[in-house]
């Protein structure tokens, strides 16, 4: 029993750590579409309201030529990769401050879960998959995270869940 207060006290201890160390780290964010300018974006679309099935649009499309290498916006580890109905190609990279950094509707992904990243790797392309398709190609960039910014919060359509979202604009 002793044992293992004494495991659950030093893994308590690193989880603490851990924490403390990815809310340090400094996340140099720049713009994932290589050869993006600020007339590629409307900055007024994050958290645009009214906005089709997902009712509010979350992060900000990215708009580039079809097959534009896509990078990773931070240094960090991919925890997810994929391809659904509404994101089409999708990868989320874990970076600095536990935040997730979400990309989507990729033409291709070049990367696999639980791989390392910098700010110079390609992981994918611009593309139009999932609820894109038939539109312009553009990546949809998203950054969330799993601890509240109070601060964020809005009265409106589902303005508590904007406490998790952080606006991509002001690092494009």
């Amino acid at each position: 029993m002793k044992r293992i207060k004494g495991a659950f006290k030093y893994s308590l201890l690193l989880v603490l750590l851990i924490t403390i160390i990815g809310f340090l780290l400094p996340q140099n964010i720049h713009n994932p579409v290589v050869g993006a300018k600020p007339g590629d974006w409307n900055v007024k679309s994050f958290w645009y309201y009214p906005w089709g099935r997902s009712v509010v649009h979350k992060g900000v499309d990215i708009f580039a030529k079809k097959g534009t290498s896509v990078k990773a916006a931070v240094y960090g580890m991919v925890v997810a990769n994929g391809n659904n109905k509404i994101a089409g190609n999708y990868v989320v990279v874990m970076g600095p401050k536990w935040r997730f950094h979400y990309y989507a509707h990729l033409n291709s992904i070049n990367v696999h879960r639980f791989e390392t990243v910098s700010s110079d790797d390609v992981i994918g392309t611009v593309g139009d998959t999932g609820n894109a398709k038939g539109k312009q190609p553009h990546l949809h960039y998203t950054i969330y995270t799993l601890f509240p910014y109070p601060w964020n919060y809005s009265s409106g359509p589902h303005g508590g869940r904007k406490m998790f979202f952080i606006d991509p604009t002001p690092y494009l």
